[in-house]
């Protein structure tokens, strides 16, 4: 009995072109939709005021922080993101604390400037809308901004050092406690 031979299937590339043609677009289409969520979200948040920028005339600073930005919430809302003014943007950030306020200079994304004023409470937490860490590991700045509390996530190149930043924050918000917010 002879065993009978087959030829190896021919590949059929129309379809197959036809199907990663349609796996590109799919995966085009999905990340308009997100885009436009986006852009959605910043026109909600459209409300906000722009972002107070840093006084000309620089003060000592009591404490400087590298690390990263990873975002702002609305505050006690971890996962509400907020993104008007570019507040959604992660980037590396350097952090200056000086009596006037806190200076947050982020490379690639908007400045912005938090008045001694304006803050209100810092916390180390473990998350916030799209990171989550281990316990501690985010520095959490709440601050006052158009009417509303925002929460501001970072972390420090240097872990420790968040402990500290948390204490001084605090100890300075106590001490402006008399004065008009």
């Amino acid at each position: 009995m002879a065993v009978e031979q087959k030829s190896a299937e021919v590949t059929d590339w129309a379809a197959r072109i036809g199907w990663v043609v349609g796996l590109l677009l799919f995966i085009a289409f999905v990340y308009w939709l997100m885009r436009q969520g986006w852009k959605w979200r910043g026109s909600l948040q459209s409300d906000l005021p722009e972002l107070p920028t840093a006084p000309t005339a620089p003060s000592d600073a009591k404490l400087t922080m590298t690390g990263r930005y990873h975002g702002s919430t609305t505050a006690g809302q971890w996962l509400d993101r907020i993104v008007a003014h570019g507040l959604g943007t992660r980037s590396r950030a350097e952090l200056t604390l000086t009596d006037a306020g806190l200076a947050v200079e982020r490379p690639g994304a908007q400045d912005f400037f938090v008045p001694a004023a304006a803050l209100r409470e810092a916390r180390l937490d473990k998350g916030i809308a799209g990171k989550v860490l281990a316990e501690g590991g985010l520095l959490i700045v709440t601050w006052a901004h158009g009417g509303k509390l925002i929460d501001s996530g970072f972390r420090s190149d240097h872990a420790a050092e968040q402990s500290e930043w948390v204490e001084t924050l605090n100890n300075m918000i106590n001490t402006t406690e008399g004065t008009a917010r």
